[in-house]
């Protein structure tokens, strides 16, 4: 059990490094960050198509991180 939460955990960890360089920047600067910030807070999400798909992606693959690091945890002992 304990190796095969070791490979699903690298398998995500892949994943999730892979999903996150994919990503476009939604910044270019300090001016685009300060921005940005703005346009967020104020609803004008640039985020269509791919870049939505890729961003709900990294969700989904990082809490999948979270609980399978917790798991390898409890099950080493």
């Amino acid at each position: 059990m304990h190796t095969l939460l070791i490979t699903l955990l690298v398998i995500v960890s892949i994943a999730l490094i892979v999903v996150v360089v994919l990503q476009s920047s939604k910044t270019t600067g300090l001016s685009g960050a300060i921005s940005g910030g703005a346009e967020t807070l104020f609803g004008k999400q640039k985020a269509r198509g791919i870049d939505l798909v890729l961003h709900r992606l990294t969700v989904v693959l990082s809490i999948l991180f979270f609980v399978l690091t917790l798991a390898v945890s409890y099950f080493k002992l």
